[in-house]
Order: C-alpha cells, then structure tokens, then sequence
C-alpha cells in the first residue's frame, strides 16, 4: 500500500509536509486534492445583518448574485491566509466603494512573533505585587503591571517569553495567549499572590470566588459622592480602601456640609484631611486590604475633638460588600449594632454605583517586519500611510487603536472581534486577522500591488488562493 503524497505548506515558517485529506501542525490549512487550503471560511462582515446572526458556510454556493456595497459589507482577514514568505501580495486586495469613494482593503492572516495581551481584571481583591510574575501550568508567561481605579492589570506574552525562554514556556504562552484572545477562560497564578481566572467579558473568579462588581471609586471619591446621604443618619463615616481611606468628618466633602468633628483617630498615613495611605496591606478583605475587622484600623477615639458616648458610626468598603453599624459606649468603644434601615438604604446605593467586574483583554502586536509587503512593495511608506491616518487599521473588522511612534504597532479588545478570530503557528506566534483600508489613489500611490485588486463581488463569488469557502456574520458596532 503506497502512503499518499504530501505537499509542503508554506504559509508559515514551520513549512509542514501535510498528507491528503490532513492538516498541518496548526490546525489552519489542510492538504485538500492536492492543494493547500485554509480550512475555515473567510468571513465577511456585513452590517444589513442583525449583530450576532449568522449565515452558515460557503457563502459562494448561497450567494444570490446580487452586488453589495462597501458601505454595507467588509472583506475581513479571517479565514483569508497569509501573506507568508511576505514577498507576495496580501491573500485578498478588495476594491469596494465606502460613501462614494473608491477604497482598496488589503487583508491577511498575520504572523505576530511580537505580540502579548494586557488584561484589566475588575476587582478590589489583590492579586499580587506589581512586577510579580504571572504564571498558566507552571510557566511563567507576564507580570502584574500597575493597579488602576478599580482594577487591576497584568501584560502577558511578549517575544521574550514565546521565543525567548524554553520550549516549553514559549508553547504555554502562545496556547494562553490564544485561548485569551478567543474569549476562553485561563487559570493563571500571581507568584506571591492569588489565583485568577481570566475570560473576555467575563467576571474574574479570584481564589475560586467569583466578582460581581468593581468599586464605586476609592475611599476619598465614595465620601465625596455620598456625604451628603449620610448626612443626619450617622454622626461619622470611614470608607476603608487598599488604596486612599476616607474620612466624612476631615473631608472636604463634608466640611462643605458642615459635618461636626468625631474625635475619630485614623491608624494610617495622613495626606490631606480625611484622606488616609496606608491603613492596612493588600489583601482579600475590606476595601481590598488584608483586614477583616474594620476596627483594627482605629485609634482611641478623643473626647477633646467630639467623641462622645453615643456616637454613631458606619464603615463601609468601595463596593458595599462590607459594612457595620457601631455606637460608642461610656468607653468610647465602638460597639457593633444593628444597622439601621435608613442607613443601609445608604449602603446599597453604594452597591448599585458599582459597575458589574468584568476581565478585559485586549490583543497588543507590531505589525511590522515583512508582512507590509504583502501589501506595497515600499514597506515603509505604508507605516507613513497608517502614521498619517490615510490608512485605517483593524482586526478581524474591529476598530484598533494605533499606539503613537515608530512601527504599527495596534491593539483590540478580543470582545469586537468575531470569535475564533485567531490562530497560532507552533515557531510559536500568534496568527491575527489584519486589515488596511486606504483610498485607492493613496494605495497605488504607496506603490501597491495595484494588479492583484480585484472588486468585492468577485471576491464574494470565486474566493482566493486558499479556497473559495466563505461565511458572513453580522458586523460587531
């Protein structure tokens, strides 16, 4: 029995021998009668579709023959093959008309060996010490990056960890990346710190416990929006924080109201009145500290400034997840009680200020090397182009912002982008659907590859070099 033949690929630099009816080491391109083919359909945007509906594949056996305009449908990369070894033209240079303008969208799969994610995870809980390193199955692919309002962030991948360590950190990274990017949920683990699983759009599951909400703001910021709702119902107010720890007597906010002195005596460093650094450490408790007594962050209380028998006190987190009731007794003790229901009216209206916690990725690449080629063959007048913003870039039909400087270098959130966007080559690197979308007069005059234009009902109806099979969807706004 003769084993069947196999054909080299070349859409990427692993360069597989792949056997009839079998596809190559990542999973994209298959050798089909002889013939290199991209085993998923390119897709189509195309906005007269409800977001989110779907007509199945090979578009080029349903299609109706009928035109369709730039302004309604977008040729994206996905499903469109790559420009690899990049001295050819891009898979897919489609001319359309976009509000009367002759437009040229040039598209392909993208190689991406520079490229990571930054994820910003909702959540007061502390996942671990900024520059810690963040590991998925034991390998370390990021770091924790700077906490932000709200939120905390980590930058995973990078060229250092899919090249630059060993074989098996540079595999992990690229399978975490790319689940990542395709809106899958990932384990990962902060050295020092907590465990965290990480889905686009989803809540974060920290340590197995689920967010449902990020804070309303800092300490100092939740006096300042809800003195006034407290005012009459308690004599004193602490908003416990990680961060900033706010106090309604020493505020600002609440000398505008007029809020009398309590006597009260913070365990932190002072900034500026009724501001407080430093109460606790980071932690999982309230306000993100590490406490789960609030009291432990007080001092005696001093009769001299207003403490007396009697006063009522409410503490409260950034989120309202945490709060308690107390009354000072003869002692000046706070002593706990039931909080009253005026008051915790107060407490859910913090609570519903909060936005829903959710974790956000967003892809991070420099669309530079050879890949230009595939679309001019003056590579670095296409980066002016993009610098000048005569040429658009996207990602799979989403919009990308384009980081200032030198390069392309563009970044998405995965949430735009059509699932199952992105792919991978074992080298390893991340595949990426990549778009640019210029006037036709400034692509020939950027030197493009002005005779491999061919217009978009030709596109729809006969395919490219890598099959014919295609799928439209509803475009994301």
């Amino acid at each position: 029995m003769t084993r069947p033949e196999k054909i080299r690929c070349d859409a990427c630099p692993v360069m597989c021998y792949i056997a009839e009816g079998k596809v190559g080491a990542c999973d994209r391109y298959a050798n089909i009668d002889g013939k290199i083919i991209r085993c998923d359909p390119l897709t189509i945007l195309d906005r007269r579709i409800a977001k989110g509906d779907e007509i199945k594949p090979f578009l080029s056996a349903d299609w109706d023959g009928q035109s369709a305009t730039g302004n309604e449908v977008i040729v994206s990369a996905i499903g469109a093959g790559t420009t690899y070894p990049d001295y050819k033209p891009a898979p897919f240079i489609v001319s359309r008309e976009i509000e009367g303008v002759d437009c040229v969208t040039v598209v392909t799969e993208a190689i991406f060996s520079y490229c990571g994610v930054k994820v910003k995870i909702d959540t007061d809980r502390h996942l671990g010490k900024e520059a810690s390193p963040v590991r998925a199955n034991g390998e370390v692919i990021g770091h924790v990056m700077t906490s932000e309002y709200g939120s905390q962030m980590l930058s995973l991948g990078g060229v250092d960890h899919l090249t630059g360590g060993s074989k098996a950190e540079g595999r992990v990274t690229c399978d975490a990346l790319l689940r990542l990017c395709n809106k899958e949920a990932v384990e990962l683990t902060v050295d020092g710190g907590s465990s965290v699983i990480v889905q686009a759009g989803q809540p974060p599951i920290v340590d197995g416990e689920a967010e449902d909400r990020m804070r309303v703001g800092c300490g100092s910021a939740t006096i300042g929006m809800f003195a006034s709702q407290w005012q009459g119902l308690v004599d004193e107010v602490v908003v416990v924080d990680d961060h900033i720890t706010g106090v309604v007597s020493e505020h600002q906010a609440g000398k505008v109201i007029d809020w009398p002195a309590s006597g009260i005596r913070i365990l932190g460093r002072r900034s500026t009145p009724g501001r407080y650094f430093k109460v606790a450490g980071p932690g999982q408790g309230w306000g993100g500290t590490d406490i789960d007594d609030p009291l432990t962050i007080l001092g005696p209380w001093r009769p001299e400034k207003g403490a007396r028998p009697g006063l009522r006190l409410l503490m409260v987190s950034t989120t309202g997840q945490h709060a308690g009731y107390y009354v000072l007794n003869r002692a000046l003790e706070p002593v706990a009680e039931e909080m009253p229901d005026e008051l915790r009216a107060s407490v859910r209206l913090i609570e519903q200020n909060c936005e829903p916690a959710l974790c956000t990725v967003l892809f991070m690449g420099g669309a530079g090397g050879s890949l230009r080629s595939g679309v001019t063959q003056n590579p670095i007048r296409l980066t002016q182009s993009v610098k000048d913003n005569e040429t658009n870039v996207t990602i799979g039909g989403a919009h990308a912002y384009r980081w200032p400087g030198g390069g392309i270098t563009v970044m998405v959130d995965v949430t735009e982008v059509p699932d199952g966007a992105f792919g991978y080559v074992p080298t390893p690197a991340l595949v990426a659907p990549l778009e640019f979308t210029m006037a036709r007069a400034a692509y020939e005059t950027l030197g493009g590859h002005a005779a491999q234009i061919r217009d978009l009902d030709d596109v729809l109806e006969t395919g490219g070099e890598y099959g014919a099979d295609a799928r439209i969807i509803g475009a994301l706004e």
